[in-house]
């Protein structure tokens, strides 16, 4: 804008001298702009009403400026040698003449550079008009590699480096690809959640949003396209390609081509980026300060505190010093590419919570914007992601690995607000998915597992009174697998309700120290025998109910008072076989092993009846644990005195060959 207010000398000869302009005015505006915000959102509204109205005015100007020098204009000449764009050298300079500077550089040694020998010098004007017929020329690609020369065409003698060091010539500083182009582009139209960023701000926000952000992008992608296409149109190719403007001494192509004077767009182009400085130091911290309050990333949590005038204050302080890391790196086109990532992943993942709002039909989403359709939310998000990894997979990778971590740091938190958790959402709908799928057929006998049905007898405080029980549970569902754990307190439920609730979270305790997963719950009924028979017969839903029942020995039946003991054991026995359920009695479960020991030794298996090969089952599910991983098996079978016990072991052995169960095999004669 100003080439003439270079602190650091001609930045037209030192890439290096403009980026440490840029961080020296950089920091001086971040500083005011922080001032500004921090005066209050009014005066910042206030400012945008003057900042639109300049930057609409330079638009215009442009615009008018552009049919205006439809034959082009003389404001900017470059030198060209043969095809190739010069840089640093005056109108009154270009020329081959001998002593000028072009020959003295190009003759320096004595003997003329052979490409100035063979080719002429011209001056080209920079701004042709549409007229011209300068857009044909512009239409094709002209990408080049890192240190090649700007140069009419695509051929190798003009764009590859000469011998000789090439200072007055201007050269491609990095390999310009689509991607790229997308990266610098991209970070012109982040503006798209500034209302959603100051809903807090806004009168009606559900009504300003969706006008104000399609109003926006509509318009802006208009003005964006249409100056793409007619600067094509009017601006010659060396020049358009000349990133820098070193060719014409570091001035603005659009300026010298505004209508009436270059000042409009001078000012214009300045009071657009401080516009858009405001709206983002304005939309950032208030952003920041909303997580904050939210409590779930615990490090923010003092930014969520406002001053006596309602301001984000220190949120406002941590935006300024982020936004100084990016001012300090000087080169903006290291930076556009990250920037990207950010806004994207910020797209992306309100595009996916839409859509998943939407294919869940959670109750609370009730968009009030008549035109929405899911499948825009899932193009919208597919065209986020292609975007990232066309522009860097690397980069993206890094986002989406940093987002799942800090989702997964939320999730650990165990925060809970009133937004709710779309993949709770997506869990209830695969839970139901799943369930109506292992309602439509039988399990094939090879799929069979034990699903668990544990009956847990409570003590007089109401905790479970054979705490190994669990521990067997959690050993043999060896930490996978479903588990349910019920227990019945004999009285009325209306008089028995809160110990019921004390109860359960006694069970839900032990079975977390236990490690048992699954679900735990307590029944209250006037008849302890029918209670368990209505466990056995209700719990479970579909394809998940329990087929297997674990219930404990009972021990004091020959010293209690009554029969209720034998006479509640004998009955739940035969109601577990009517159910056609397996059943499991641990006798001696005080001295099974706890959760956290390890044992050795030989588990035994008495194999009287021929079960289907659960008793085969339950030993080699215990040894997946750590506990009893170091047993081995043995089974014993028993046979007659007329059998062939021979034959009975090579049988057994056999069998067990081709249920894939390694064990030592006996057989007992009797």
């Amino acid at each position: 804008m100003a080439p003439w207010l270079s602190i650091f000398g001609d930045f037209t000869k030192d890439a290096s001298a403009m980026y440490n302009n840029f961080r020296v005015y950089g920091t001086g505006l971040l500083c005011v702009m922080g001032l500004i915000v921090y005066v209050g959102v009014k005066f910042v509204n206030k400012f945008a009403t003057v900042a639109l109205a300049c930057v609409i005015f330079s638009i215009i100007a442009v615009y008018a400026g552009i049919f205006n020098n439809i034959d082009g204009n003389d404001k900017l000449f470059m030198c060209v040698l043969g095809k190739r764009l010069l840089k640093d050298v005056a109108v009154a300079n270009c020329s081959k003449d001998e002593g000028g500077i072009l020959w003295n550089y190009f003759c320096a040694s004595g003997e003329c550079d052979p490409y100035f020998k063979e080719q002429n010098v011209s001056l080209v004007r920079g701004i042709k008009g549409l007229k011209s017929g300068v857009f044909f020329d512009n239409l094709l690609p002209s990408f080049l590699q890192e240190g090649q020369y700007i140069a009419y065409g695509m051929d190798p003698d003009h764009i590859e480096p000469l011998d000789r060091p090439s200072y007055n010539q201007v050269y491609a500083d990095l390999t310009t690809a689509f991607t790229i182009l997308i990266g610098i582009f991209f970070p012109s139209v982040t503006g798209i959640m500034a209302g959603s960023n100051r809903s807090g701000d806004l009168a009606d926000a559900q009504k300003s949003i969706p006008i104000g952000t399609i109003g926006a992008i509509v318009t802006t992608s208009i003005v964006y396209l249409s100056c793409v296409l007619l600067f094509a149109g009017t601006v010659d190719n060396l020049l358009l390609r000349d990133k820098f403007g070193q060719s014409i001494g570091g001035k603005l192509v659009v300026a010298n081509m505004a209508w009436p004077n270059q000042w409009v767009i001078l000012i214009g182009s300045f009071l657009s980026t401080l516009g858009a400085g405001l709206q983002s130091l304005t939309g950032a911290p208030r952003l920041l300060q909303a997580i904050a309050k939210d409590g779930i990333i615990p490090f923010l949590e003092p930014f969520a505190v406002s001053s006596k005038r309602g301001e984000p204050t220190r949120a406002l302080i941590l935006t300024l010093l982020i936004c100084q890391c990016g001012i300090l790196l000087g080169n903006v086109d290291l930076l556009a590419p990250l920037l990207s990532m950010f806004f994207l992943m910020c797209y992306g993942f309100v595009n996916l919570a839409c859509a998943l709002q939407t294919l869940l039909r959670t109750p609370n989403w009730r968009p009030r914007f008549k035109y929405y359709h899911w499948c825009l939310s899932l193009i919208g998000l597919t065209l986020c992601i292609s975007i990232m990894f066309m522009t860097s997979w690397y980069f993206a990778l890094l986002a989406m690995g940093m987002a799942v971590l800090i989702y997964k740091y939320i999730e650990y938190r165990g925060a809970e607000k009133e937004w709710g958790d779309g993949i709770r959402g997506i869990a209830l709908s695969a839970a139901r998915y799943s369930l109506l799928r292992l309602e439509e057929g039988p399990p094939h006998t090879k799929n069979w597992r034990p699903q668990i049905l544990m009956l847990a007898k409570l003590n007089d405080d109401f905790t479970p009174k054979y705490r190994k029980l669990f521990a067997f549970v959690s050993q043999l569902k060896a930490g996978k697998g479903l588990a349910v754990v019920v227990s019945l307190i004999h009285g009325d439920f209306t008089k028995r309700a809160g110990e019921a609730a004390a109860a359960k979270q006694a069970l839900r305790k032990v079975m977390d120290d236990e490690k048992v997963k699954g679900f735990c719950d307590v029944l209250i009924a006037s008849n302890v025998a029918d209670g368990l028979s209505h466990a056995v017969q209700t719990i479970g839903l579909g394809g998940m109910k329990p087929n297997t029942v674990i219930i404990g020995w009972p021990y004091g039946w020959r010293q209690s008072e009554d029969d209720r003991t034998w006479h509640v054991f004998l009955q739940t026995v035969r109601h577990v076989s009517a159910a056609r359920m397996a059943l499991l009695v641990p006798k001696g479960i005080n001295f099974f092993p706890a959760i956290g020991d390890k044992i050795a030794g030989n588990i035994d298996i008495w194999w009287i009846v021929h079960d289907g090969g659960l008793l085969m089952l339950l030993p080699f599910l215990l040894k997946q644990h750590r506990s009893w991983k170091n047993c081995k098996m043995r089974i014993f079978t028993v046979a007659q005195m007329e059998d062939n016990s021979i034959q009975i072991k090579k049988d057994l052995k056999m069998f067990l060959y081709h249920l894939r169960i390694e064990a030592e095999v006996e057989v007992v004669e009797m």
